[in-house]
This record gives C-alpha cells, sequence and structure tokens, in this order.
C-alpha cells in the first residue's frame, strides 16, 4: 500500500491510499480508451466497409472479363440464359456481369451520390447472384448441403449485411428518433 501527503489542519500527514482507487483510476483510463476507440469507429468503420465491399466487387468483376479466371463463369452464362429466357448467355451474360459488379463496385468506391448509385445497382447484381438458388437448385445444393457453388452463393449473405450497413449511412432521409 502507498501513501500519500494529505494537507489538513495538523499539517502534513500521510495517509494511505486504497487499491480500490487506484482500480478506479485504471477502470476510469479504459473507459477513456474505449470511448475514443469507439469514436474512431465510428468516423472511419463504414467508410472502410464501403471501400472494402467496393473493391470486393470490383475485383471480382474484372475476373470475369478474362476467359477462364472466374470460378463461377458457367454458372454467369447459366444463369443470364434462364433470367433472359435464353436470350443472352455465354461471353455475354460475362461481360454484363463483370459491367454490372464493376460498376457497383467503382461508384461504392467513389462515395457520395455515386456510392446511393451504387447501392442500387448493387441491389439488382444480388438478384442475379442469388438467383441461382431457384432457378438452378441442382448446382447449389447436394445430397447432403450446398455444393462448393452453392456455398460460394451463400457467402454473399455477408455482403449482402455489408451492403445494408452501408446503406444506412450513405441514404438520406431523417436522422432515428430516440
Amino acid at each position: 500500500m502507498t501513501t500519500v501527503p494529505v494537507h489538513g489542519a495538523a499539517g502534513v500527514v500521510t495517509a494511505p491510499v486504497r487499491p480500490a482507487s487506484s482500480l478506479r483510476a485504471v477502470i476510469a483510463r479504459g473507459a477513456r480508451a474505449e470511448a475514443a476507440v469507439k469514436a474512431s469507429l465510428q468516423r472511419w468503420s463504414i467508410p472502410a466497409l464501403r471501400i472494402a465491399l467496393g473493391t470486393v466487387f470490383v475485383v471480382f468483376g474484372a475476373l470475369k472479363l478474362f476467359p477462364g479466371v472466374s470460378p463461377v463463369e458457367a454458372l454467369v452464362s447459366s444463369t443470364w440464359e434462364k433470367l433472359s429466357f435464353g436470350l443472352v448467355s455465354g461471353q455475354i451474360a460475362l461481360v454484363a456481369t463483370a459491367a454490372i459488379e464493376v460498376a457497383a463496385g467503382a461508384l461504392l468506391i467513389a462515395g457520395g451520390a455515386f456510392a446511393r448509385i451504387g447501392l442500387v445497382v448493387l441491389a439488382a447484381a444480388f438478384v442475379g447472384i442469388l438467383s441461382p438458388i431457384v432457378l438452378l437448385p441442382a448446382e447449389v445444393f447436394g445430397p447432403v448441403g450446398p455444393t462448393l457453388t452453392g456455398q460460394y452463393i451463400f457467402k454473399n449473405v455477408v455482403l449482402i449485411a455489408a451492403a445494408l450497413v452501408v446503406a444506412s449511412r450513405v441514404l438520406r432521409g431523417p436522422a432515428p428518433r430516440r
């Protein structure tokens, strides 16, 4: 136990410092540090998520521009063929998907009003991304669970959640009431 000088009527005397008060000081410093981290996260986390989400779509979309590079080429072609009643498939489907994904990603990265437009494009992309679940169930589901293709599709649930978080920040409207 340490002592500290205390000034009083009797002069200077030493009084023991209780460990609880030093524990309270440590807890208070920890709370201030936590508050500083929270403030930083509130400022930077959603913009970082917006840019990361945009980057994922730019990269995966760009892969579709190079034949034989994207692991989902056949799936994209089959999906477009079903969605367009046989009018669009093959390389045209890949280029269209690439254009949609790269545009959505680039708009998200750009931020501001562009991000709002990017979210609309991304919503359309998600319809196409998730449609094989209904249109091509044999490609998505195996005898025990999702196929590798199905797993590739279902991981988009995380990207959809990320898009919703980004939308909560970039869409205009009145602030929520508390």
